[in-house]
């Protein structure tokens, strides 16, 4: 017996002993219960937990991308809610079946996971593997807090799934796309409360309006009441007019023009790196050129991540490498990597690639002005997605960086990507087992970076991030709190990202979600520059003012118009989210110690 159903078996008891006391159809207390409510046996088939569990399962899947029917995603949780009204759930292990439930609704939901090679299938499994967990949970977490603490369906449904998702956002190293509140990003009068509570605050009210929903329905012996419905059009409503207000809020001024250059070459692990190298510098250089020969004032041109063939190269004084890492590189003989380890130097090839990295660098910028200067001599500043590596005393580190390049070809900025993909950007304790990376398409792990940054552009603060980061907002959060601390409050969000791993699929408009809700948590517009797509230029109160195509290349000239408007939950972080969850921690707790007590169990 499984930790939760030893948990709630009692009250199962106990509801079993009123049912048999009294008259079917009688009312008692707040449930209105029936003889037969209670048995198992008696449940028809479209009620067991497997087909409630894929109903919802099945529903949640079409609200989301690619379908992206948002408007299912309010009843969509009403089978799991009525599996968590129920007396008992009926059929063998019903927590297990629920858990393959799970499995196949993020499982069907990422299977982008593995399209970057065939060995990323073992990290979509564990992926999936961890994240079905959560469906089990919420349904029996939830059963305990309505049955044995008798609290209302349309409290704990809500607590219970925004607090879940909080735990989704920040436990190995969190995964926050595809969330109930992401749903709704069309519906922009609704997601404007994001900047009070963030997509919580917009899960937790879908959530309540399925509770209201569910308990609306007769259903386990309870009759059909419409007074749910009452708190939850007024939640809505309230949510509705909110959003109303702050989209017809005065708007700000337009800030400098900008090109997002959004080239088309999917990640290819079976290519010829040489290939692979050569296809990006045509493309992106080919489009840059496009770019500056729009007529308009461009200020800044910006490339997304990793599109820079140039790598970044830095050495400290007195920098030096082990002789077996020099050995790895093969790039001298193992006697010569010895001794360059005892006289604590770098190889020749490092100082080399050094000049080299940096001549091109300056070559390109070059290059580009020239070719800008045919038509207008205007001054640009130029922002790479780039690999940078910092060499120091007897290790190397590498970065996933962002810099910005003025026209004169200097490096006016970096910023170093803070939060790092497991399995993508590294493999957890490969700094400690360096072979676990032989089993990977990686090379080796990336190293995060300290401090956010911001590019100034004609007096306009362009805060960058790379990739994965948008999907996160407590770390956008933290980034943006850096800046303020230092009086450095950015106008735009800048996000770098190459999502040509996903080769077009729903991965790139789940992440094109993630941002749209980034921009109005934060009132601060966002610029988007994505390999593959989809780049976009979002305003801080989430219209997507301009869309790249999927899977095409294409430049955006954009004007992000600046927002007035000011974050509450910039201030105040995740409270709804972070109470929500410390509701189920106890909760949880609560029911392990029921369990324990009750069937002594050990």
């Amino acid at each position: 017996m499984s930790v939760l159903q030893a948990a709630f078996r009692p009250a199962v008891s106990q509801a079993n002993t009123r049912i048999a006391n009294i008259k079917p159809g009688r009312q008692t207390g707040s449930h209105a219960v029936q003889a037969s409510a209670s048995d198992p046996a008696r449940v028809s088939w479209c009620e067991s937990t497997l087909v409630l569990g894929l109903l919802s399962a099945g529903l949640m899947w079409l609200a989301l991308p690619p379908l992206d029917l948002g408007w299912l995603a309010w009843f969509a949780p009403i089978g799991w809610l009525l599996l968590i009204r129920r007396y008992d759930l009926s059929g063998w292990r019903p927590y297990v079946v629920l858990y393959g439930v799970g499995w196949v609704y993020f499982g069907t939901l990422f299977y982008w996971v593995m399209l970057p090679h065939l060995l990323a299938i073992l990290g979509w499994i564990a992926l999936t593997t961890y994240l079905a967990f959560y469906l089990p949970l919420f349904v029996g977490v939830s059963r305990f807090a309505v049955h044995r603490v008798q609290v209302p369906l349309l409290i704990v449904a809500p607590v219970m799934w925004t607090g879940m998702e909080f735990y989704r956002g920040h436990l190995l190293t969190g995964f926050l796309m595809a969330t109930l509140g992401h749903t709704q990003h069309d519906w922009l009068a609704i997601i404007q409360c994001s900047d009070l509570f963030g997509a919580y605050g917009v899960s937790f009210l879908v959530m309540f309006v399925a509770a209201a929903l569910a308990m609306v329905i007769p259903y386990a012996g309870n009759r059909a009441t419409l007074w749910p419905m009452l708190p939850a059009v007024a939640l809505t409503l309230a949510a509705f007019l909110y959003g109303t207000h702050r989209l017809n809020s005065p708007p700000g001024p337009f800030g400098p023009r900008v090109a997002l250059i959004q080239g088309s070459i999917d990640t290819q692990f079976d290519r010829d790196p040489q290939e692979t190298q050569r296809l990006i510098k045509d493309e992106y250089e080919g489009l840059t050129r496009q770019a500056l020969r729009d007529p308009g004032e461009i200020k800044m041109i910006v490339w997304p991540e990793s599109m820079s063939t140039i790598p970044m190269i830095e050495t400290d004084d007195g920098s030096w490498l082990p002789a077996s890492l020099i050995a790895d590189w093969q790039i001298v003989e193992a006697s010569e990597a010895l001794r360059l380890e005892q006289a604590k130097q770098l190889p020749l090839a490092v100082h080399q690639l050094k000049k080299y990295a940096k001549q091109q660098l300056s070559q390109l910028l070059q290059n580009l002005v020239h070719f800008r200067g045919r038509t207008k001599p205007q001054p640009f500043a130029l922002v790479l997605g780039t690999d940078r590596e910092h060499y120091g005393a007897g290790k190397v580190d590498r970065f996933n960086s962002s810099i910005m390049l003025d026209s004169a070809g200097k490096i006016a900025g970096r910023y170093d990507k803070m939060h790092l993909v497991m399995f993508g950007e590294y493999v957890p304790f490969g700094e400690w087992f360096p072979s676990l990376y032989a089993l990977t398409p990686l090379t080796g792990g990336l190293t995060s970076g300290e401090a956010a940054t911001v590019y100034e552009i004609d007096d306009c603060r362009f805060a960058p991030n790379i990739c994965y980061e948008t999907v996160l907002p407590h770390v956008i959060r933290r980034q943006l709190l850096d800046l303020d601390r230092r009086r450095q409050t950015p106008d735009v969000l800048l996000s770098q990202t190459n999502d040509g791993w996903f080769w077009g699929s729903s991965a790139l408009d789940m992440h094109l979600i993630c941002g749209i809700f980034r921009a109005v948590e934060f009132r601060t517009p966002l610029l988007i520059a994505a390999n593959t797509g989809l780049s976009a230029s979002i305003d801080g109160r989430g219209r997507v003012r301009q869309l790249g195509p999927r899977r095409e290349s294409k430049v955006l000239f954009v004007e992000p118009q600046l927002e007035p408007l000011q974050s509450f939950y910039l201030s105040i972080g995740d409270l709804l989210g972070g109470g929500c969850g410390l509701i189920v921690a106890v909760v949880s707790m609560w029911a392990i110690y029921a369990a324990r007590r009750s069937d002594n169990l050990p």
